[in-house]
């Protein structure tokens, strides 16, 4: 149900949110405030934020933040309405009373959960029975004792039409009952009702809390169809917003931040008894939107198993594909794939659990498994081909909504295409430059740069340049010094190209250039300084030439103590501090978030410790 704002209020003034975090988090106290180690990633200072005032808490690394529903949903996986139901009744807070219709529905779904739990119970008798000795022989032959069948709640459905129907007759359960928790189906044509599930193996399925809600079932006959089915949909089940195990493995994922989907029943189970607790699959269907957000919900990137072959790597693609319009930064999956003929179960029991931990501590990042799905196994021989490989790899970025993650993907991508395709392409050898050529238009055209200006930049437009060029700042400097050294050697592209393609650029002119400079030394043509620039102007970076020209002259973005040396340097003193530069950039990349938590604390505490933190990080490596 929806609750009013002023309830929710009521609830969260009610609520000691220091006391609740604390509970979880060793806290202490600076100020009006609570600060401690946040829970949800890993730092060694505490940068994590929590206020009574507010009623608030906030990590100033990772960014995660709420109010008391928000802690309790992000740290036990609890829906909102779990979290509103848990806060209230520890609060003393009242609930408001369920319309006529509501209560109703909620009596029906109460005895609904009394009626397939005394199903659940009837199948576990049955398994022990004499008549579920075909059962037990199946489930010993898979390696589960009497113990693992107490533990999952396994049962057996007994092979008659109508066991069921009669004994929950003798419990005072309604026909209408049993067909509306799907234990029974209704009679039609000749045919009488009948149970829904005989002569098969019963796996329980529950729900968040724990609550039978329907089943999963295996079939016994060798030739029967479909080998499993579920309970279809329900008031209470619906398998494409539940995973088996969910409740039991959810502690678990969110101890330790890590969750394994496999892809049936004894798959979950085998990870279970090996140890692995944090193991769910979905119900006979592929990953749905709602399981990503319960998998979400417990650990940030998911490892999801798959068999090793080609049906295996299609349904990857398929769960990769799902979850790139809903990947959110440090949210994302992972992915083992099994040797061929494998799946969890098999492999446990034939390799050991050592052997499992080790595939999933290897797990695949998504992006490595969206780059095999679309080069394994292809011939990429033809210049049509790869430029189909770029295009498909586009798409696959266009699906990501997240700007930012978009981004990083496609310069992942980018680069990887440069790797593979470009990087070993035979360069021309031999060359004679003809004293007048085209200028270069693209990779596609044969030519190089033209010997004469084909387009200068104006007084006027280098002063307004200039003008704008007051944002600097020891980061800037840096990268446009490492620009410079790039438009004083161009042939750095070519020799430094990977330490190139991988420069955490800020300024996306600069991010521009490298790509520019990447694909120029990826196509074979000869980089030359001369004629660089007005190659540069006209692929539309006028003003980016004008900031780095204006820089040389000692004003701009770039002052003189950072490229007056160029002017005067051979290549091999201008590769030697791009080498430098670069490594210094990145060292600045790695510093920025934590000096953005420095400076965040001492804005929030203003004490003697935090500004002399906040001053240390903002030292910058020197030349």
């Amino acid at each position: 149900m929806r609750y009013s704002p002023n309830l929710l209020e009521e609830i969260q003034r009610r609520t000691d949110i220091v006391q609740l975090v604390g509970k979880r988090v060793k806290l202490a106290r600076k100020g009006q405030a609570f600060w401690g180690c946040c829970p949800f990633h890993k730092e060694k200072s505490a940068s994590f934020k929590v206020e009574n005032a507010r009623r608030t808490y906030k990590c100033f690394g990772c960014g995660k933040g709420g109010d008391a529903f928000r802690w309790l949903m992000e740290i036990e996986g609890l829906t909102f309405p779990e979290a509103v139901e848990r806060l209230a009744g520890e609060a003393g807070v009242e609930l408001p009373k369920w319309s006529a219709e509501d209560e109703a529905r909620e009596e029906k779904k109460k005895s609904l959960y009394d009626v397939i739990e005394a199903a659940c119970i009837f199948y576990e008798t049955q398994l022990r029975e004499p008549a579920g000795r075909a059962a037990r022989d199946y489930l010993a032959a898979r390696g589960l004792n009497e113990a693992a069948a107490k533990r999952f709640r396994l049962g057996f459905a007994p092979a008659g039409h109508n066991a069921l129907i009669e004994h929950l007759k003798t419990k005072n359960v309604t026909m209408d009952d049993m067909f509306a928790a799907g234990l029974a189906r209704p009679a039609d044509g000749e045919r009488g009702a009948r149970d829904f599930f005989y002569n098969r193996v019963m796996f329980p399925i529950a729900d968040g809390r724990g609550r039978i809600i329907a089943f999963g079932a295996r079939a016994l006959e060798a030739d029967a169809k479909p080998k499993y089915i579920n309970t279809g949909e329900t008031a209470l089940f619906s398998k494409g917003h539940l995973l088996y195990n969910f409740a039991s493995a959810r502690p678990a994922a969110l101890k330790a931040q890590s969750i394994v989907v496999a892809e049936g029943y004894m798959d979950v189970i085998a990870l279970v008894r090996a140890g692995f607790e944090a193991a769910v699959a979905p119900l006979g269907t592929a990953l749905t939107e709602d399981q990503l957000g319960l998998l979400w919900r417990v650990a940030p990137e998911p490892i999801l198993s798959f068999d090793g072959d080609e049906a295996g790597l299609r349904a990857a693609h398929r769960a990769a594909r799902l979850a790139l319009p809903l990947l959110k930064p440090g949210t994302s999956l992972r992915f083992v794939f099994l040797p061929s003929g494998e799946d969890p179960d098999s492999f446990i029991a034939g390799q050991g659990a050592a052997a499992m931990k080790k595939l999933l501590d290897e797990a695949e990042p998504l992006s490595k498994v969206l780059w095999r799905v679309e080069t394994e196994g292809k011939d990429f021989s033809t210049p049509e081909r790869r430029a189909g490989l770029e295009r498909a790899l586009a798409d696959v970025v266009a699906a990501i909504s997240d700007a930012r993650i978009a981004d990083y993907y496609r310069r992942d991508f980018e680069q990887q295409v440069f790797e593979t395709f470009k990087r070993r392409a035979p360069r021309p050898q031999n060359r004679v430059a003809q004293p007048r050529e085209r200028p270069f238009r693209g990779r596609g055209e044969q030519g190089r740069f033209p010997a004469t200006p084909v387009e200068t930049v104006s007084a006027a437009v280098k002063a307004s340049l200039l003008a704008r060029s007051s944002r600097t700042g020891p980061r800037h400097v840096k990268e446009m010094e490492l620009a410079a050294c790039l438009l004083k050697d161009p042939e750095i592209a070519v020799r430094q190209g990977e330490i190139l393609a991988s420069l955490p650029f800020s300024d996306r002119s600069l991010d521009t250039l490298r790509h520019e400079l990447l694909n120029l030394a990826a196509s074979g043509f000869r980089l030359e300084n001369r004629g660089l620039e007005n190659h540069l102007v006209v692929r539309g970076m006028a003003e980016l030439v004008a900031r780095l020209n204006a820089g040389r002259g000692g004003g701009g973005d770039v002052g003189p103590s950072d490229v007056s040396f160029l002017g005067g340097a051979d290549a091999e003193d201008t590769e030697a501090r791009f080498l430098r530069a670069a490594a210094q950039l990145r060292e600045m990349a790695e510093l920025e978030p934590e000096r953005q938590r420095a400076a965040e604390r001492h804005k929030n505490e203003a004490t003697e410790e935090s500004w002399a933190e906040y001053h240390r990080l903002r030292e910058f490596p020197n030349d």
